[in-house]
């Protein structure tokens, strides 16, 4: 998950029970694995202040929901709110997902290529014939 990125924050308030998927992620990107990933990456973490408290807990502003925000290779950043329900692998497959997309346009960029590929309408429409995988006998021997 950390080639992609260049830097990871996460923010929560340690009272605010919704923190679980922000510290697992945590958890995942100061891992051995991760950080032999993109050991150039860094990884951080912001505590935020919880409200003070009030006679009255009806009174008391929500506390801020928690956060990541993540900054890609190509400088574009992201900020992904952990919000109830949220969990570290959908957070990350989030993360992945936008990663390889980012990839995939650097490799049309670097081949030449305008980003992002139009395919024509008439080619939308046309039949592919598919490919036929050759039989092992089929195959001469090396």
């Amino acid at each position: 998950m950390l080639k992609f990125l260049s830097k990871v924050v996460v923010e929560y308030c340690p009272l605010d029970p919704r923190k679980a998927a922000a510290v697992e992620l945590l958890a995942q990107c100061n891992g051995r694995k991760a950080k032999d990933s993109n050991p150039a990456c860094s990884v951080e973490l912001r505590r935020l202040p919880a409200p003070p408290p009030t006679e009255d807990p009806k009174l008391r502003p929500p506390l801020p929901p928690p956060r990541v925000l993540v900054t890609y290779l190509n400088g574009a950043e992201e900020a992904i709110v952990a919000a109830e329900g949220a969990t570290a692998q959908g957070i990350r497959d989030q993360i992945l997902a936008r990663g390889r997309l980012i990839d995939t346009e650097q490799m049309f960029r670097d081949g030449g290529e305008k980003w992002p590929v139009v395919i024509p309408e008439e080619e939308l429409g046309m039949s592919f014939p598919g490919i036929k995988p050759k039989k092992a006998e089929d195959k001469p021997q090396a």
